[in-house]
Order: C-alpha cells, then sequence, then structure tokens
C-alpha cells in the first residue's frame, strides 16, 4: 500500500516536473485595432442592412437547464410569424443581438455559428449529448492527467477542448465571415474586478488584441468557468503594444460624470490601460457578474447619454420596433437553509450564493431595465419621429420577460425550477423546459402585445428532430400545441 502511494507520488511529481503545455493564448495585434464602427448596438451605417425592426435576445446562465429553456425560446420565435416589408419573416430570423452567459452562452454561440441548423442539432450535439461523463473522461485520461500539471493548463482548458468539438474549430474570425445572423455578446467575468468582460471587437481593441483570432470555445469556457468548480481562463493585456489603446465608443465626459452605472463602466475600461499592474486578464463565470447578460447592454445605453443616441448609425425614421426578449433560468434554492438552525454546510452555502445571493443580483438587474425603460419610453415619446431621429413616428419599445418563475402551470414550474445546473441533464428536463418556454412566452401579456403589433401569427409546433425523436419518445413529451394567445389591448 506504502508502496503503491509513493508510485502515485512519485510518477506526479514526474508529471509536474516535466509538464510545460501552455493552451492558446491570444496576441497582440498586427497593427492598433480599430473597434466596430457605429454604436454598441451592433448595427452599422451601412443603410442596406438596417432592419426597421430590431430584435435583442439575451439568455442567463444556467448550464443545461439554460440551454434547453432557451433553445424552446428560439423555437417559439422561429414559429412566431409576420410580413415585414412584403415578407414573411419570423421573430428569430429578424433577429439581430443575441447575448448569453455561462449556459446560456453554449446555446447563444451555436445559434450565432450555425443559425437555424441549431434548431435541428442542437439538441443532438450538447443536451442529450452525456457531455458532464465526456468531460469527466477527458480529464481523467492520462493525457489530460499530464497536461492539467501543467501551471498554465486548467480544468476549463479540457472544458474548452470539448466545447471546440461542439463549434467545430470555429473562431469569432468564422462567425465574421457569416453573411447573415446575429451580432454575439458573450460575457465572463474578470476575476480581479468583478466587472463583466465582454468578447467584443471594442473590448479587445483595449487590449491591443484581435478578437478575430479567439476560439469561440475559449469564450464559451470563459463564461461557464464556474469559480473553484473550474480554473480561470486567461488572457494577456497587449494595452502597451498600442500607442493608444480606444477607449469605448459609447463614453462621453458629461454621461460618465453624470451616472455612477456610466462611472463603473469607464473605471472598468480604465483598468485594461495600465499593463504593468494587469498583464494578464482571469476570467471566470459571466453569471458572477452579471447572470442575464443585461447589465453590459443597458450600462453602455446610460453611459451613451439616451437610446436614440445608442442607435445614431442607424438612418433616421428607420426603426418601427426594438424588441428586447430576456430568458432568465435561474432556478429555486436546492434547500431553504433558514428552516433550520444548524450550520450552513459547504455546499448549502455554495448554493445560497449561487441562487439566493446571485438571485438578488439578477433581481437588481431587472429593476434596472424597469427603471431604463420608463426612462426610454419617455425618450421616445420626445424624439420620435424627429429629423435626426433613428426611431420612425410610429415606433415601439417592447421589452419581454421569460422566466421559469412564470411558468403558468404550477406542478411544471416546480419541476422546472428543480431543474440542477449541470452540463447534462436527462431527456425529460430537456423536452419539459422546452415545453414551458413556449408555455411561458404564449401566456406572456407583454408578448402577446408584441404579435399583436406586428400582426403576427403563430405556427403550428414542428415535428421533433429525427435525431432525438426516439430519445424524447422515452422521455416526458411536450404539450399539444397551445392555440395562438387571445391579444391583449394596450
Amino acid at each position: 500500500m506504502k508502496l503503491s502511494v509513493l508510485g502515485t507520488l512519485l510518477i506526479t511529481t514526474l508529471l509536474v516536473g516535466c509538464s510545460s503545455l501552455r493552451p492558446w493564448q491570444n496576441v497582440a495585434a498586427a497593427k492598433n485595432p480599430v473597434a466596430a464602427s457605429g454604436s454598441s448596438n451592433g448595427y452599422s451605417g451601412d443603410t442596406s442592412k438596417q432592419p426597421s425592426v430590431v430584435v435583442a435576445l439575451t439568455l442567463s446562465g444556467g448550464g443545461a437547464r439554460a440551454a434547453a429553456f432557451g433553445l424552446g425560446v428560439l423555437r417559439e420565435l422561429k414559429a412566431t410569424q409576420f410580413v415585414l416589408e412584403g415578407k414573411e419573416t419570423t421573430l428569430l430570423d429578424e433577429l439581430g443581438l443575441i447575448s448569453g452567459v455561462s449556459g446560456g452562452s453554449i446555446l447563444a454561440t451555436h445559434y450565432a455559428m450555425f443559425g437555424d441548423e441549431t434548431l435541428t442539432r442542437f439538441e443532438s450535439d450538447f443536451l442529450l449529448d452525456d457531455f458532464d461523463g465526456g468531460l469527466i473522461r477527458r480529464a481523467l485520461s492520462f493525457s489530460r492527467f499530464r497536461d492539467l500539471a501543467s501551471p498554465w493548463y486548467g480544468r476549463s482548458n479540457v472544458l474548452e477542448e470539448r466545447l471546440s468539438a461542439l463549434y467545430r474549430g470555429k473562431t469569432f474570425a468564422d462567425l465574421a465571415a457569416r453573411k447573415s445572423g446575429p451580432r454575439l455578446l458573450v460575457t465572463a467575468t474578470d476575476l480581479t474586478t468583478g466587472a463583466p468582460f465582454e468578447f467584443t471587437p471594442e473590448q479587445f481593441a483595449l487590449l491591443c488584441s484581435d478578437l478575430n483570432s479567439v476560439p469561440l470555445s475559449f469564450a464559451v469556457a470563459s463564461s461557464s468557468a464556474v469559480p473553484l468548480v473550474l480554473s480561470p481562463m486567461t488572457l494577456r493585456n497587449h494595452a502597451e503594444s498600442c500607442a493608444h489603446p480606444r477607449a469605448s465608443p459609447s463614453e462621453t465626459p458629461g454621461s460618465v460624470q453624470a451616472n455612477y452605472r456610466a462611472r463603473m463602466l469607464k473605471a472598468s475600461v480604465d483598468s485594461y490601460i495600465n499593463v504593468r499592474e494587469r498583464p494578464f486578464l482571469h476570467l471566470v463565470d459571466g453569471g458572477v457578474s452579471d447572470n442575464l447578460g443585461l447589465r453590459g447592454l443597458l450600462d453602455r445605453v446610460v453611459a451613451t447619454g439616451s437610446i436614440q443616441d445608442s442607435f445614431r448609425g442607424m438612418a433616421a425614421g428607420s426603426i418601427h420596433k426594438l424588441i428586447l426578449i430576456a430568458v432568465n433560468s435561474e432556478r429555486d434554492l436546492a434547500e431553504r437553509i433558514d428552516q433550520s438552525d444548524r450550520v450552513p454546510t459547504a455546499p448549502q452555502v455554495m448554493d445560497a450564493l449561487l441562487f439566493g445571493a446571485g438571485a438578488r443580483v439578477t433581481q437588481m438587474t431587472l429593476a434596472m431595465l424597469e427603471d431604463d425603460l420608463r426612462r426610454w419610453n419617455e425618450e421616445l415619446a420626445r424624439y420620435r419621429g424627429s429629423l435626426d431621429s433613428p426611431f420612425a413616428a410610429d415606433a415601439e419599445i417592447h421589452v419581454i420577460s421569460v422566466s421559469l418563475r412564470d411558468v403558468p402551470d404550477a406542478e411544471r414550474r416546480r419541476l422546472a425550477l428543480q431543474v440542477p445546473t449541470a452540463f447534462t441533464i436527462d431527456a425529460a428536463n430537456v423536452a419539459l423546459l422546452q415545453g414551458v418556454a413556449r408555455d411561458v412566452l404564449r401566456q406572456s401579456p407583454a408578448f402577446q402585445r408584441l404579435t399583436q403589433s406586428l400582426g403576427a401569427s403563430v405556427a403550428q409546433e414542428p415535428q421533433p428532430d429525427t435525431t432525438t425523436q426516439k430519445a424524447q419518445s422515452a422521455a416526458v413529451s411536450w404539450d399539444h400545441p397551445l392555440p395562438a394567445p387571445a391579444i391583449m389591448d394596450h
């Protein structure tokens, strides 16, 4: 027994001594990077590509639970059909921006890269695949055991390799080469500052690095790197290579001084300039700073000064509908520790921090969204239809919140809120979560008002993908499609 232990220690020591593996790391840009032109909303000044209906979708964290719930939302948006400028389209086809955090980023990135293929392949490629098991087997293989002995290679790098297969080795350059589809926004958390870190050209311009070289799997692994469970992902700060690192294009001096959210955003931007103090960045799960993937979008509007200024790159009078759909897949606490006077265990404390204290941060973000929406509507009433406004005279703003806590059926809501946070959930829960996503949207008064405004109809639910039909037939089947909801008056 002692010899066996000594042998194991000796092998481990030898592996540590000989392992010098360094995973992919971003390099300095060949020249001063120029962040994407236009505003932070992702739309350029090219009037031929400017939509009259602007749709943004944010997908929260929550592992495979969030990915399955989000997939149900994507499918329902695809089923919501309307006529735009004489052509039939769907809400999903008009999607201009998709934002994801942690588990939500897995789905968001897949859809941004592969489009409608996600609707038929994502279940079999991720949701119904034993992703957790594959991750563990890969981590326990001899080659990975040696790699993990490297001080530069961590558990999240194993996850990144697994995700690389899901995204077929694609990079942000491949994403940029797509001629259609939404802009992607993946958010991680800067471990040192606690601020959101977004994988955008603007963010990488601050590091004097090129986003196009970044593997999609690296961004998603960073956004999914749950502290302690997984290791941080590392980027190098090359700001010294640029004479003048580009500041965030959404900043204006007046608005920055006027609002603490804008000042916090500026402080985060400024932190990357001093390379001596911050030559490296360590990134963890985006849910640590913002589990909804909303704060960055909202704060940039505040820093810009107004919702109108955020879309200055758009032609005057071009926007008729501005639609934001925020998907929240947070679950309930596994245990209510306030029901007992016993000292909470470490797992209970971790659960409470993630889904108790973490839920409070989410509530604060939703409260900010509510306040911001009120201000946006006031601005819209003043400026829409004016000569220099990107908003048409009949422009409307629609914000739809989609949450597991809004599932109309009490029993299905209870079951959905108990689905664990993991990379793998069973087929029954995959079907359940997609079904309740449809239910929440169709029963949402805000979504009903939107469909009425668009003159939209909801198509019959598509048949399950043939690659997953067998797995779904053994699971809980979806309910029969609901009838199209009665449209509520404004």
